[in-house]
């Protein structure tokens, strides 16, 4: 079946999505998205930014192609079977023009994902960036409990942790809270 080589489903993702995994992996801090929102400003991270856009992109196209690919099944039935009711259907519904959308779409996201691998990461937060651009682009699902998928997405949650640990002790923010107690147990 020809039809269906471009027929799996993909993973969403962008930065929310990126965002809500690794907040949901990072349970042992009391405010993950505090940690999240503070990624430094690296060229990887901009290129990750730009693959996110072009890999939801993709995702919809493919999502649109299938959507369309099951209507034009169950209206006329297989390709081979019906040849003028499948052309008159997938001209109809417009079938032909979502597969090469999702072509096009997979072949900007390809040329992103390339850029992103060649972008030198200048933090922890860029090279997890372009990791979680690795997972989730060869992964076979997002929630795939097969070796090296949850140990890498593990990994991935622990760099950021790190760089999140780290970001804070380097702004001095651990130190914001000492005086502030200091001051609140001398007046009280």
């Amino acid at each position: 079946m020809a039809d269906s080589d471009n027929s799996r489903t993909l993973p969403a993702v962008t930065r929310g999505d990126f965002h809500s995994f690794v907040a949901a992996s990072l349970t042992s801090d009391p405010e993950p998205s505090r940690l999240l929102d503070a990624l430094p400003d690296d060229p990887a991270l901009e290129v990750w930014r730009e693959w996110c856009v072009a890999r939801e992109r993709l995702v919809q196209s493919c999502v649109k192609q299938q959507r369309l690919e099951t209507k034009l099944f169950a209206t006329v039935g297989s390709r081979l079977t019906a040849p003028e009711a499948w052309k008159a259907a997938d001209k109809e519904i417009g079938y032909s023009e979502a597969v090469a959308a999702e072509g096009r779409a997979a072949t900007a996201e390809s040329i992103v994902a390339d850029t992103l691998w060649k972008t030198p990461a200048h933090s922890l937060a860029g090279a997890t960036a372009k990791l979680h651009a690795i997972v989730s682009r060869w992964q076979p699902s997002v929630t795939s409990d097969e070796y090296p998928w949850p140990q890498l997405r593990a990994v991935i949650a622990d760099l950021l942790k790190i760089d999140a640990e780290m970001s804070f002790h380097r702004n001095g923010l651990h130190r914001l809270a000492v005086p502030e107690t200091r001051g609140a147990s001398r007046g009280g």
